[in-house]
């Protein structure tokens, strides 16, 4: 296991801060991660059932449609409910955006760029300003406006920057600094561009993103790297990773790109081995079971779990983690903090694993 030997990540970007009801973003409060259901929201409770999951996984902030009045008038019964401060995602329809502060929603999520004219903007401001909820100003590269596109030639840098500079300022205008900015954009060097020309002009909190990233797989990689350039550049107050699936991948995902950037310190980080012919166990199978199972028990101490699969390697990497097997032909050794713990046959060594992780996390929440 390589130790630290220097920081990799710049100081944070020196922000406001803004509340999303008991959640604080921005200034010096933790990265906020965020999510949003794919269910339909006038069903009440299946999106309960996967705001209660997201929650579960870790998720901070949920994020949920609002396309319709039907809708809208569901967020009151589901607001009442939610483990965790929800934001309605508002589209075309400002009179929808003011169904959903009227219902109790905690914060909106609003694209100035189509849902109307300055006035319908000031009229949900002036809505939020009443009860002291926020904005989120989401600028995104597929809705950008015409007259920005026609400017720049398509989507560029600064046509998302100077987007989000207008609306900035018509909510101040308004008297209204209640807001955090995002500047979303599937091409990546476009969007990091972005996000640095605007972290140079304002001190709004930003939540960042690669936005359609794609399916679990290759979205996980671009979400990676998009997110991971932007929290190493000390820019990022609240992130979403935008997956095609289910929402809950978003958490695991999210989850570890902090932790591997050391701005999240709890749950656990698994050190795996990524096998090679000398292997003498099923590596993967052990190593997704166990990942599967202590998934599900929501351990928030940190701690590193390694999972070697020969002599190698295996026995350094696993005294160096908390806890930690390394696999050999007829079984495997158990270490917890650098000490030998015991050799068990094949067949045991996730339960015998999962069972000193649940041990060892237990005492490290004494």
């Amino acid at each position: 296991m390589c130790r630290q030997v220097t920081a990799v990540v710049k100081e944070r970007r020196k922000t406001k801060q803004i509340h999303i009801g008991s959640v604080t973003i921005g200034g010096d409060a933790p990265i906020v991660i965020q999510s949003m259901t794919n269910t339909k929201t006038y069903d009440v409770a299946a999106t309960l059932a996967q705001i209660q999951k997201l929650a579960e996984a870790g998720c901070d902030v949920v994020r949920i449609a609002v396309p319709d009045e039907e809708s809208a008038a569901a967020v009151k019964d589901i607001v009442k409910a939610s483990p965790v401060p929800l934001i309605a995602d508002i589209h075309f329809d400002y009179r929808l955006a003011l169904s959903a502060v009227k219902n109790g929603i905690h914060g909106l999520r609003i694209n100035p760029g189509n849902i109307g004219g300055k006035d319908k903007v000031l009229a949900v401001t002036k809505a939020c300003k009443e009860r002291g909820l926020p904005i989120r100003i989401g600028v995104n590269g597929g809705s950008l406006e015409k007259e920005l596109l026609a400017k720049y030639g398509g989507v560029t840098a600064d046509g998302l920057v100077e987007s989000a500079l207008e609306h900035i300022r018509m909510l101040e205008e308004a008297d209204f600094y209640d807001m955090k900015i995002s500047l979303k954009c599937s091409h990546i060097p476009l969007m990091l561009d972005a996000y640095e020309k605007l972290g140079r002009l304002v001190d709004y909190p930003f939540h960042i993103g690669v936005t359609e990233a794609g399916t679990v797989r290759q979205g996980t990689v671009k979400s990676a790297v998009g997110i991971g350039a932007l929290l190493s550049r000390g820019i990022g107050d609240t992130l979403r990773v935008s997956l095609a699936g289910d929402p809950v991948e978003e958490i695991f995902v999210a989850k570890t790109i902090l932790q591997s950037l050391d701005l999240r310190q709890n749950g656990v980080e698994y050190i795996v081995c990524p096998t090679c012919g000398r292997t003498e166990i099923d590596l993967p199978a052990l190593a997704a079971e166990v990942e599967d199972k202590v998934g599900r028990l929501a351990i928030t101490v940190p701690l590193k779990v390694a999972i070697m699969g020969c002599a190698v390697n295996g026995p350094g990497e696993a005294k160096e983690a908390d806890v930690g097997i390394a696999g050999g032909k007829d079984g495997g050794l158990l270490f917890v903090k650098g000490q030998i713990k015991g050799k068990y046959p094949t067949e045991a060594l996730a339960n015998v694993l999962i069972d000193k992780i649940i041990e060892v996390a237990r005492e490290k929440n004494i």
